[in-house]
C-alpha cells in the first residue's frame, strides 16, 4: 500500500516543496501521515505554502529531519487543500502517529487559531 511512498511512509518529518510564482523552490519540514498511497500533512491556513498550492498545486516531497535536512528519494505529486471534516480526520491521525506530541500541538493550536485556523494538505504522489 505505501510502494509509491517508500521512506516517506514512515518518515518522521517531510519536507514539503512549493513553488513561488516565478518557479523559485520553497521548502519547508511538516509533520505527515501516510494512508492510502497518499501522504497527508498539516499546516497554518493562511501560510504561504497554502498559498502557493492554491496556485500551482504540484509539489515535491523528501524525507528530512525537523530542521529541514533532506535525504531519500525526492517524490513529486499533486496538493489538494483538505476540507474541514477531512482536516478534522487528519487531526486524528496526527494525535495517533506523534503520540507524545501531537495531542499537545494540536491543543495549543486549536486553542490559539481555532480549528479553522489549521488545514490538511492531501499529497498524491505522480
Amino acid at each position: 500500500m505505501t510502494n509509491r511512498l517508500g521512506e516517506l511512509a514512515t518518515a518522521n518529518y517531510v519536507l514539503l516543496t512549493t513553488f513561488r510564482k516565478d518557479g523559485t523552490p520553497v521548502g519547508t519540514p511538516v509533520w505527515a501521515v501516510a494512508r492510502d498511497d497518499k501522504l497527508f500533512v498539516w499546516t497554518v491556513t493562511d501560510s504561504w505554502k497554502v498559498k502557493r498550492v492554491r496556485r500551482n498545486p504540484e509539489v515535491t516531497v523528501q524525507p528530512c529531519n525537523v530542521r529541514g535536512d533532506a535525504h531519500g528519494a525526492v517524490v513529486t505529486g499533486t496538493a489538494r487543500l483538505l476540507d474541514a471534516a477531512e482536516t478534522g480526520e487528519l487531526r486524528s491521525l496526527l494525535r495517533k502517529k506523534y503520540w507524545l506530541t501531537g495531542p499537545l500541538v494540536i491543543l495549543g493550536s486549536n486553542l490559539r487559531r481555532g480549528k479553522a485556523g489549521t488545514i490538511g494538505i492531501e499529497i498524491t504522489p505522480a
